[in-house]
């Protein structure tokens, strides 16, 4: 692999094949302003004399090359690939990790297939359009921010940031690249790992007839294989291991799979966990673990949406994990699946969420674009073991005056439960439950003996917890809680920054703002009903400027003094 091109490393490794070709890098790019260019047949030109652009960062960010942050409604990608005859004697599969919003892909003039989600992954399978030698490969790009009829996350709906909404991102945002894979081949696998007796059976979907074979190994050493003849879409092996090595927060023990199907090879992995409530509690692998989660935006300064390298996506965890967080709620994007990879490998625990801001949850005809991609998105990160819960929604405030359908809340929850029995899911974060599996809510209360008045008399039980959307949500009781969102504390670096934004009157001197910090959070780690906390946030975003570190991800104090708050022993821990 050329590792001078943009984000060389390979995309997905739990479906990694050894015959693939990285697409990134320099392509040839328009804007297309008047949303003409289909008319005017760009997706069959093949001589493109408009400015260039750096795939996969987006043309609103630095690292494009384009940096236009101005509102763009549609954009135009073209490049071409080149194929020698072995790569076209199978089936040739072209994959993009995510493009927002609305994408048409065109090969040679013919369109491949069309694809509506700016955060899931999507894949044609073009054999029939190419050929040996030169090929042309042309990318249309739809991008409407201002639409309730699209998930838009915290992209910004003014022209210019403001408050917890940020620059934009419009067209391909992560990887492209190219499978070349046989005629039989294996299309997708669920792990269902089991640890009472030591097993993970894996269901796949092939296409072809042939014998389906995983062979599970830990650190090179074999451990256990099972085989199924195929002669339908499905097939179901289980397999034992002969080895235990469970994978649980700060120990990402993964094992490794070799996965055959005829000519097919696919190199894969899979963690030995499973998770599980139990009253209050959140059990992991039987044991009572204490979320302590950090609010992880995903923003860059260079990249926006698409983290500059491999290394930045790491280094993320790293930091959050140096503060004494165990995990991160992955807030209003779905993190592309390399993140997740070092997340699995860390043992770094994180929830899964939609980008639902931006979405009119008071029309059921909005749905059409919200459903379907969130089924991808639960599709694509099934397996990771890091993922140990669901939220398809965040603050479901009132839209124009238009209160939710909850009946779209609690389908959405239902779904996700019936696609997904291995993990909990919350129906819509903060506010306004239906129906969920946990009760978490939202407070920003800055003075910790207040914010512990909402839940000391709970935690204590001489009382119900303070809930400030009382009048539109239930607790319903012994259901499992934790506050998914608190603190927020400002802490603007550059005091003459007038348009730093952070929740409540910011701290005068660090002292103050680590003291504030330790009494909101030994509020919740007292508690003995709480499973767990997230803190808003992990690094300041633009604007807003509340995180433990700045947006370049520079301490703004001593991390220490978090780690030392953050890792004492919960209440309800075992």
């Amino acid at each position: 692999m050329n590792h001078n091109i943009p984000r060389w490393e390979h995309p997905f490794p739990q479906m990694e094949r050894k015959e693939w070709c990285n697409l990134n890098g320099t392509w040839d790019f328009a804007f297309d302003f008047g949303r003409s260019g289909m008319e005017q047949g760009f997706g069959q030109k093949t001589e493109w004399n408009d400015q260039k652009i750096i795939v996969p960062f987006c043309p609103e960010s630095e690292l494009s090359g384009v940096h236009y942050t101005d509102f763009i409604p549609a954009v135009w990608y073209h490049r071409t690939f080149t194929l020698d005859a072995s790569q076209c004697a199978g089936k040739i599969y072209l994959h993009f990790g995510a493009v927002d919003y609305e994408c048409h892909v065109f090969v040679n003039g013919t369109e491949a297939g069309w694809h509506k989600g700016g955060y899931a992954s999507f894949a044609f399978e073009i054999s029939s359009l190419v050929k040996e030698g030169e090929n042309h490969l042309v990318v249309y790009a739809e991008d409407d921010t201002r639409s309730p009829m699209q998930p838009t996350g915290k992209q910004s709906d003014r022209y210019a940031s403001y408050g917890c909404s940020y620059t934009r991102t419009t067209g391909i945002w992560q990887t492209v690249w190219m499978e070349f894979v046989p005629v039989a081949h294996i299309v997708s696998t669920q792990y269902y790992p089991n640890i009472a007796d030591n097993t993970v059976t894996i269901k796949a979907v092939v296409s072809g007839e042939g014998t389906f074979t995983a062979e599970a190994s830990y650190e090179g050493s074999p451990c256990g294989t099972a085989s199924a003849k195929a002669a339908c879409v499905n097939v179901f092996v289980t397999v034992p291991l002969s080895e235990r090595h469970l994978w649980q927060p700060g120990e990402g023990n993964l094992y490794d799979l070799k996965l055959t199907f005829g000519d097919d090879e696919v190199k894969s992995y899979f963690g030995l966990r499973e998770v599980k409530l139990d009253g209050y509690r959140f059990l992991i692998n039987g044991v009572s673990v204490f979320q302590r989660l950090v609010l992880d935006q995903g923003f860059y300064p260079d990249g926006i949406y698409t983290a500059p390298s491999d290394e930045a996506l790491q280094n993320d965890i790293r930091l959050s994990m140096a503060a004494g967080f165990n995990g991160a709620r992955l807030h209003q994007k779905v993190f592309e699946p390399r993140f997740l990879y070092h997340c699995d490998r860390m043992g770094y625990l994180v929830w899964g969420e939609m980008a639902s801001w931006g979405f009119d949850i008071s029309d059921y005809s909005s749905y059409e674009a919200f459903l379907p991609e969130w089924m991808e998105v639960l599709a694509r990160d099934f397996n990771h073991p890091a993922i140990i819960g669901w939220c398809p929604f965040n603050e479901t405030w009132d839209y124009e005056g238009r209160r939710q359908k909850d009946g779209l809340i609690r389908n959405t929850y239902r779904a996700t439960k019936q696609y997904d029995t291995t993990r909990p899911c919350i129906d819509t974060s903060g506010n306004y439950h239906v129906e969920t599996d946990i009760y978490d809510v939202h407070d920003y209360q800055q003075n910790p003996e207040i914010f512990g008045q909402s839940f000391d008399a709970f935690g204590e039980g001489t009382g119900p917890f303070r809930d400030e959307h009382s009048a539109r949500q239930q607790y319903t009781p012994d259901l499992p809680m934790f506050v998914s969102e608190y603190g927020g504390i400002k802490w603007a670096t550059d005091t003459s920054d007038e348009k730093a934004w952070g929740y409540g009157d910011g701290p005068k001197t660090k002292e103050e703002f680590v003291e504030r910090y330790r009494g909101l959070t030994n509020v919740l780690l007292r508690n003995p009903k709480m499973f767990g906390f997230c803190y808003t946030q992990l690094t300041d975003v633009e604007q807003e400027q509340n995180g433990i570190y700045t947006y370049h991800r520079e301490p703004k104090m001593d991390v220490r003094a978090f780690y030392e708050i953050n890792t004492q022993k919960a209440a309800i821990e075992d």
